[in-house]
């Protein structure tokens, strides 16, 4: 049986993230879900993603969780990364961070960007806006996230804004994306359209949840007929190619 997943999660850290993302919040509903693995992934930061780690592993659950971020390119595309621990997921947070627009958040526009600990404790608010785009390209994701022992890939790519065919017009082969999100693979991949994209990667179907019940929306997708069957083989296509 294939692995349940969702890999593109938001917690209140996100300033589009509802107040209730909290790290046990989340964890909990995983579970509910029946979920194997998830992977908390704000906005250009990885501040938050430590702690869901905790919270679950504080309640004793069957979940694992991957550190990771939504970087917003300098195209505004949308990229998510995925780190195989949480100092390295932090070390790429900082690099992101640096890179973003010195504009301040306005949390009466954009909501509050909410720094808790494993058991809702407030550890502070993030002040720049974080859904902002960075200085960095789409060009530098493959290798940014492996610099990291990382993985990237192309976020909700049949989206209407903020992915690789709403902003470029394409999906951008000369990179090295063994993975894409589809957000409706059903309907995106209907009647044989966008082969070149399924040819050859991993397609993954993620919620990209920003409210508890967006989780409903996660995995699994169909993979390759060689699915994996357990978190650690996950794991190894994940981050082995």
């Amino acid at each position: 049986m294939a692995i349940s997943y969702d890999l593109h999660i938001h917690s209140c850290l996100s300033p589009c993230g509802d107040e209730g993302m909290t790290p046990p919040n989340i964890a909990n509903m995983a579970a509910l879900l029946g979920l194997d693995l998830i992977a908390v992934t704000d906005h250009n930061s990885c501040r938050n993603a430590g702690a869901v780690m905790a919270a679950a592993k504080a309640m004793g659950l069957p979940l694992t969780v991957l550190a990771g971020m939504e970087v917003t390119t300098a195209e505004e595309v949308h990229v998510v990364c995925l780190f195989p621990d949480l100092p390295s997921a932090r070390a790429a947070g900082e690099e992101v961070e640096s890179a973003l627009l010195p504009v301040k958040n306005k949390p009466d526009i954009f909501g509050r960007q909410l720094i808790l600990g494993p058991e809702e404790e407030p550890l502070g608010e993030f002040e720049r806006l974080l859904i902002n785009a960075t200085s960095l390209s789409i060009d530098d994701m493959p290798g940014f996230a492996k610099r990291y022992g990382g993985i990237a890939f192309p976020a909700h790519i049949d989206r209407p804004s903020n992915s690789v065919f709403a902003n470029l017009g394409y999906f951008p082969d000369y990179l090295d994306f063994p993975i894409a999100e589809v957000w409706r693979p059903e309907e995106f991949f209907r009647d044989g359209a966008h082969r070149e994209v399924l040819e050859g990667r991993v397609i993954l179907k993620d919620s990209d949840a920003h409210r508890l019940e967006d989780m409903k929306e996660g995995g699994p997708c169909p993979w390759p007929e060689t699915s994996p069957e357990t978190v650690e083989g996950f794991l190894e296509v994940l981050f082995g190619g």
